[in-house]
């Protein structure tokens, strides 16, 4: 095996981690807005399950 010098992909890693998390922050937001969105024209009515 070739000597790989792991320290040129390090850069890449934290990157993909910051760019992953922000992304799926992203995505849970939209998600959560999307959701609260349709109860609000439903009038919030709570559900049976919800009351417990």
């Amino acid at each position: 095996m070739s000597a790989h010098p792991h320290e040129s992909d390090r850069n890449a890693a934290f990157t993909g981690l910051i760019v992953g998390a922000v992304a799926l922050a992203v995505l849970i937001y939209g998600i959560v807005q999307w959701t609260n969105g349709r109860y609000a024209k439903e009038g919030g009515k709570p559900t049976a399950s919800a009351t417990r």
